[in-house]
């Protein structure tokens, strides 16, 4: 038996797809105008959390981290910054799994608060990486610095984190679940009005 199975294979490709494009189109132009990487948090961070919800399953977050960062690189060679990302993605992929998907998905307001701290830190790790390893010293040097820079995205992770986790108990209150897909939910809603 493998260890993803198609609908999580599916869910990994969708979220990750999203996160790429979603990135390559939208985020350059907010950045522009606001000079402020929000954009990128706010589609990465709700992205991951909605797959991991999805799959439930280690190493979800990392392969939508990867992903996207290959679409980036594949659209705009000179995304290199987006390895920070990766690097979030694998931070918030093994948190998330120390936590436990039982607690975090099975209880509601806990496991709504601990993905938002995780959420939250992993984007300041991205900022972390991103300014120590991508961002030029004048840049740097207007947001404050490193310590700075991560402070913007952590912010961007609040922005990103609460998205995602409003969506995710959206659908969960909706009876959208990974053992109850949508077309599962659509099947069931027409069995009752027939």
């Amino acid at each position: 038996m493998t260890y993803f199975n198609t609908r999580d294979l599916a869910g990994i490709a969708i979220f990750a797809a999203l996160w790429g494009v979603l990135n390559v189109t939208i985020s350059p132009a907010f950045f522009q105008v606001f000079h402020l990487p929000f954009a990128c948090d706010l589609i990465g961070f709700s992205a991951l959390i909605l797959a991991t919800w999805w799959t439930r399953k280690l190493g979800t977050a990392t392969f939508v981290g990867l992903i996207a960062l290959i679409i980036n690189i594949m659209i705009r060679p000179t995304a290199f910054h987006f390895f920070g990302f990766l690097a979030a993605s694998v931070v918030f992929d093994i948190l998330v799994f120390l936590s436990g998907y039982n607690r975090i998905f099975k209880k509601r307001l806990v496991g709504s608060t601990v993905l938002f701290i995780i959420s939250v830190f992993s984007a300041a790790v991205a900022g972390l990486m991103i300014g120590l390893f991508f961002m030029p010293s004048p840049a740097l040097t207007q947001w404050g610095g490193v310590v700075g820079w991560a402070g913007l995205h952590a912010v961007g992770g609040v922005i990103g984190g609460t998205i995602g986790i409003t969506l995710m108990n959206a659908l969960s209150v909706r009876g959208l679940t990974p053992r109850a897909g949508f077309g599962d939910k659509l099947r069931i809603s027409e069995g009752k009005t027939q």
